[in-house]
């Protein structure tokens, strides 16, 4: 009776294993599918354009997301507590988090 256990136990870890990367495979074939297929950056006129909510020219902490909030400090080199099409332009280069991006076509 043991037996019979440990081997229902095998197959529910093992189903449980293929349904989980099955819908891990359905899940990056999905979002792969979302991503753009220009995997260039977006211009400094293009992030402007999309988080500059009130349109003055200037960037606020509270406007950005990703690598430039977490790098404000660094942008804001007259440290006015805004980020200008300038300060976008000499701004450092974001280090990347996590593997590689594929090869470019």
């Amino acid at each position: 009776m043991k037996n019979n256990f440990t081997k229902l136990g095998m197959v529910l870890i093992l189903t449980l294993c293929f349904l989980s990367c099955q819908s891990k495979a359905q899940s990056k074939e999905a979002s792969s599918q979302e991503e753009p297929k220009n995997h260039e950056h977006p211009s400094i006129e293009e992030i402007m354009e999309k988080m500059d909510a009130d349109k003055d020219g200037q960037l606020t902490k509270e406007e950005i997301k990703g690598p430039l909030q977490r790098d404000f400090s660094k942008i804001d080199t007259n440290e006015d507590g805004f980020l200008t099409k300038e300060e976008l332009e000499n701004a450092p280069k974001p280090e990347r988090k996590g593997p590689p991006n594929e090869k470019r076509q």
